[in-house]
């Protein structure tokens, strides 16, 4: 299958999945099972740039409850120069004190070690159950073993110790052509509940041979998660771990200068790329069924983010996706609970091209008709505010009965 499967995104000229898989020329990767997971599955992966001059940006979590991991990376990592990446899966190390900060830290330092670099240039992630200690002997004897694993084919291993309750992986292998030649852009996500980001969400890993200075990889990947990772929601739930990592390694000898075309084209190319990990992370939204897209324009910007997240956190709204239901009322009760006011709103919505209320009112529609089209993978909706000059959209899962379930017996 195809890894650009959603109509919602547009994969530019010049870009095409990888022929051979593997990581970007300079990259190597591992995952082991070090016993955090009580499966026995991988939990622990390894994340290692070769070059000296690798440069990177990273973006973290706004949660006020921050765990360990981020905090270390904050304060003690050179985001800007990060070599290696530290991850496991099975224990978020959040919410543990003073002793998850000590734990995070050995693991930088063993990392740092590992793989022949500093400790501020490694970074920290963790994924997992919140509020349990993480054993700090059980995660640097894995990252020891990971280090002897290491290997430019290592993705898929690593993509493996990052995975939670995610039914499936989410990782792509992309080759992108610009002026000076071929670059290779790799990526690696985990994520399936606890989803609404303010500014990405899951972890996400993202690799390319291109060689960028550190103001460019963080331009492009600010601009980016802006457009994919900050518009999804499963559950309206941020996390306390969010981390998203790009790192370029200059290995495949092709420069990308500030502001030129070739700016322009990786930048679309991982667009691309991460607009489609956002859909695959609400595509696998424990338990999910179908994936909504709700797009709302109006004439106040803050009016018309509220009612977009409304639209996509309501329990009613995503039963009602979940169901293949063209219960348009819904949304309308979400957007006037959004937005509440003396006056009727004259909202207008529309599900998958057919208007079904215009300025507040029912409209003559077959909803019938519409039984079709919100039966299929991807239902949009489209709902209009007074006033015009603002638009927003926001990816969002459907609610069925799989997603208490996997919630309700997380931890037993």
């Amino acid at each position: 299958m195809s890894f650009f499967r959603s109509r919602w995104v547009d994969v530019p000229e010049g870009v095409r999945e990888a022929a051979a898989p593997g990581l970007p020329a300079g990259f190597r990767a591992a995952g082991v099972a070090a016993g955090i997971k009580p499966s026995g599955a991988r939990d622990v992966g390894l994340l290692v740039a070769d070059a000296e001059a690798t440069t990177s940006a990273a973006r973290f979590t706004r949660s006020g409850v921050l765990a360990a991991p981020v905090v270390v990376t904050r304060e003690r990592a050179r985001t800007g120069a990060l070599r290696a990446i530290a991850v496991n899966a099975g224990n978020a190390n959040a919410a543990t004190g003073a002793p998850g900060l000590e734990v995070a830290a050995r693991m930088q330092a063993a990392a740092a070690d590992a793989v022949g670099t500093t400790p501020d240039r490694v970074a920290v992630a963790s994924t997992g159950v919140i509020g349990v200690p993480l054993d700090a002997e059980v995660v640097i004897a894995g990252l020891g073993r990971a280090a002897a694993e290491l290997r430019r084919d290592g993705d898929g291993d690593l993509q493996a110790a990052i995975m939670t309750t995610d039914a499936f992986e989410k990782r792509a292998t992309l080759e992108v052509q610009l002026a000076g030649g071929a670059v290779r852009l790799c990526a690696q996500a985990k994520g399936a509940g606890m989803i609404q980001p303010s500014f990405a969400t899951l972890l996400c890993f993202v690799q390319t041979d291109a060689a960028l200075e550190a103001e460019t990889a963080d331009l492009l990947l600010g601009v980016c998660v802006k457009r994919s990772f900050e518009r999804i929601s499963v559950d309206g739930q941020l996390s306390t771990n969010d981390t998203a990592i790009l790192m370029a390694s200059g290995a495949g000898g092709v420069a990308v200068s500030p502001e030129s075309e070739d700016e322009l084209r990786l930048g679309q190319a991982l667009d691309a790329l991460l607009r489609q990990l956002a859909l695959d992370v609400v595509r696998d939204g424990e338990g999910a069924r179908r994936t909504g897209r709700v797009v709302v324009r109006g004439g106040h910007a803050p009016d018309v983010e509220a009612a977009a997240r409304a639209v996509a956190n309501s329990p009613l709204v995503k039963a009602a996706l979940y169901g293949g239901d063209p219960n348009w009322g819904r949304i309308a009760q979400a957007v006037g609970a959004a937005l509440p006011g003396t006056a009727p709103l004259a909202v207008d919505v529309a599900i998958e091209g057919v208007q079904v209320c215009a300025a507040g009112a029912t409209v003559d529609a077959d909803l019938a008709a519409l039984g079709p089209a919100v039966a299929g993978d991807e239902v949009e909706y489209v709902v209009g505010l007074p006033g015009a000059g603002h638009e927003t959209e926001v990816f969002f899962s459907d609610l069925g009965h799989e997603y208490v379930t996997i919630n309700a017996e997380y931890t037993t």
